[in-house]
């Protein structure tokens, strides 16, 4: 088994009330930035550090979650702007189009509102070198 961490966050759960939506929205946007599904059940859904599951999943307790901000990384412009066109396709809501921030130089992103109405933002920080692309775990 191999699994994709970063160094910061181990893993996120959204619990959410409409998973086929949610299922839907996560394959476009997340299919854009080049990161597959891990796996999938009947109540949960993973991409690497994010879980997505229904209330009554064994993780979620019965409570879903509030309103979250997950903002991912792109590796150009272009991809931002294929995260916008494809999040709103699948049944997101625009909540920022393309586009230059002023958060730092260099800073384009893109933001949607997914069916459970989360803040969802692909970012291209500008030219920038990695040390690597993803930490794998293997088990």
């Amino acid at each position: 088994m191999q699994l994709h961490r970063g160094r910061l966050i181990d893993h996120i759960q959204l619990v959410v009330a409409d998973l086929p939506a949610a299922k839907r929205f996560y394959a476009a946007v997340l299919g854009v930035l080049g990161i597959p599904r891990g796996g999938e059940a009947d109540d949960h859904v993973w991409y690497d550090e994010l879980f997505i599951s229904t209330a009554e999943s064994k993780a979620a307790l019965g409570q879903l979650t509030g309103r979250v901000h997950l903002a991912f990384q792109a590796p150009d412009r272009a991809t931002v702007d294929r995260f916008h066109t494809a999040g709103l396709a699948a049944g997101g809501r625009d909540y920022g189009a393309p586009g230059e921030r002023p958060y730092h130089p260099g800073y384009y992103g893109a933001f949607l509102l997914d069916p459970e109405g989360n803040n969802i933002e692909a970012v291209y920080h500008g030219p920038a070198k990695f040390s690597a692309r993803s930490v794998v775990v293997e088990f």
